[in-house]
């Protein structure tokens, strides 16, 4: 469980703007006393010497108060939507605590088509089929 101080309550440094009031510009609603920490997103400037995850069936952990929490390194390049991208890493990780492994279902999907024999066609629907413009 994270919490903040009574002396830093409420607000948040956003950096190239300065301090912040959350509660006083967003109310009451965004604001929480404590919060159970659940996932770790650390933003890194993209390096091409780097090796990054592809499939997310490799899973990191790091330990903060002797407790292993998920962690996702996260490389970052002007124009992405950090935002966007840390509510979908949010997202995947609830989906994985109530049971469900994207990476892990694509990867059975996928030994399940190699492992079949035959020229089935590889596209679930024929495209052109459809096109009726």
């Amino acid at each position: 469980m994270g919490s903040g101080t009574n002396l830093v309550k409420h607000f948040m440094e956003i950096r190239g703007l300065g301090l912040i009031n959350v509660e006083k510009m967003f109310g009451i609603r965004a604001i929480r006393h404590q919060k159970r920490l659940e996932i770790v997103v650390e933003l890194e400037i993209w390096d091409e010497k780097s090796e990054y995850t592809r499939t997310g069936l490799d899973e990191s952990v790091v330990t903060i108060s002797d407790v292993e929490i998920p962690y996702v390194k996260l490389p970052i390049i002007p124009g992405k939507n950090i935002t966007v991208i840390s509510e979908v890493i949010s997202l995947n990780y609830l989906l994985k605590h109530y049971g469900y492994d994207s990476a892990k279902f694509f990867e059975k999907r996928l030994t399940s088509r190699l492992s079949r024999k035959g020229n089935d066609d590889i596209r679930g629907v024929d495209y052109f089929e459809h096109d009726f413009e």
